[in-house]
């Protein structure tokens, strides 16, 4: 019976992590400008449910996330960057969470989208 007990319990756990989770990525073009912003964004980010892996690109101004389609999705995301301030492809950043961000980080539309002409 104790064997049957631990053999039942190996394969309950073999099954639970052969799992699919199915990790997505996504890339979201933000209004990062410097060194405080990537850690603002990377810190903040990787708190966020279904977050696995965040890195901040500050010479392209792209955020690549890498998460659990099953826990959150890209437009979540996208609202938790807002959230912190920064804007996320066209969404505008959160202007009372911008005037909080370092100095250095509120540059001339940091926070919101970047005007084309």
């Amino acid at each position: 019976m104790k064997h049957l007990l631990t053999i039942s319990l190996i394969a309950l756990s073999t099954f639970l992590m052969g799992q699919d989770k199915k990790t997505a990525q996504v890339d979201i073009k933000t209004s990062t400008v410097c060194d405080m912003c990537v850690k603002t964004i990377e810190e903040n980010l990787i708190y966020e449910k279904g977050v696995k892996s965040v890195s901040v690109d500050l010479a392209s101004s792209r955020i690549h996330v890498e998460y659990t389609a099953k826990k959150t999705d890209p437009d979540a995301i996208r609202q938790a960057v807002t959230k912190l301030g920064y804007y996320a492809d066209d969404l505008p950043g959160d202007p009372e969470a911008f005037k909080k961000l370092p100095d250095c980080c509120q540059k001339e539309g940091c926070g919101q989208p970047e005007k084309k002409e």
